[in-house]
Order: C-alpha cells, then sequence, then structure tokens
C-alpha cells in the first residue's frame, strides 16, 4: 500500500511510522522540515516540505499512486481542503481526516469525507468511565455488584 501523510505531529509521524514498519511505502507532508525530527529511527519513507493543498507538493509526495491519504495537521482547514483534493482530484481510494470540531466533522462525513473527531473520541471515552464507575459505585452502595 501507497499511503501518503499530511501533517508530521505526534499523530502523523506514529501513523508514518507503524505503516512503514508493515512494510508500506509512506510519504510525509509538513511545512516544517523540523516536524520530520519525529519519525521514528529508521523511518524508510520519503518526507515532502510543503503544503498538501497544492497539487504539487502532493504530487512529489505521490499522490497519484496513493491507496490512501491521511490529513492530520493541526488546522481543520487545511485538512478538509486537502482532504477533497485528495479525493476528488486525485481520487485517492481511501481519504481519512482529522477535524477537530465535532459540528464540522458531522458537516463533511455527512459530504462524505471519512472523518475522525479527536474532541468526539475522547469526550466519549471520558464519559463512558465516568459514568462506567459511578454506576459501579452505586452498584457497590445497593450492595448488588
Amino acid at each position: 500500500m501507497k499511503a501518503v501523510i499530511m501533517g508530521c505531529g505526534r499523530v502523523g509521524a506514529r501513523i508514518a511510522g507503524l505503516l512503514d514498519q508493515s512494510g508500506n511505502m509512506v510519504s510525509v507532508i509538513d511545512t516544517d522540515s523540523r516536524a520530520f525530527r519525529r519519525l521514528p529511527a529508521g523511518f524508510g519513507g520519503e518526507t515532502v516540505i510543503g503544503t498538501g493543498i497544492d497539487e504539487d507538493v502532493l504530487r512529489r509526495a505521490g499522490i497519484e499512486d496513493a491507496d490512501a491519504f491521511i490529513a492530520v495537521t493541526n488546522g481543520d482547514n487545511r485538512n478538509i481542503m486537502a482532504s477533497q483534493v485528495a479525493r476528488l482530484i486525485f481520487e485517492v481510494p481511501e481519504v481519512v481526516c482529522r477535524i477537530y470540531d465535532p459540528v464540522r466533522e458531522d458537516t463533511y462525513r455527512r459530504l462524505g469525507l471519512t472523518t475522525v473527531c479527536p474532541t468526539t473520541t475522547i469526550s466519549a471515552i471520558v464519559l463512558d468511565h465516568v459514568m462506567r464507575a459511578a454506576s459501579d459505585r452505586d452498584a457497590v452502595r445497593r450492595g448488588t455488584s
């Protein structure tokens, strides 16, 4: 599989390292060359300096042969725009876009983007944990545990 990842923060670097380690071809795009320091030692993929909304930068990263495009910068607008370019212009089969704003995430999911919203995901996990703990405490108090 060939994957292009836009954003080499903690999440992008982690995904890139895992994909590379499992034998996939990986290109990582970031606007700051220092971000590539986050990639694991021995990373065998390519790094491209630039923005993933620039078609020439995407081409240098190998988008035309990509099976997957993953947008994980800190900017919702950049992730959304680059994901749309990857999906509509380059027809990448699998496009995943991180969006922090839950309202926007829902809107773009309904428009056909595969979205991941850390805000929604983390909130659900925390709420589930707190509610489960409260339920367990209530059961102990009632003597029904």
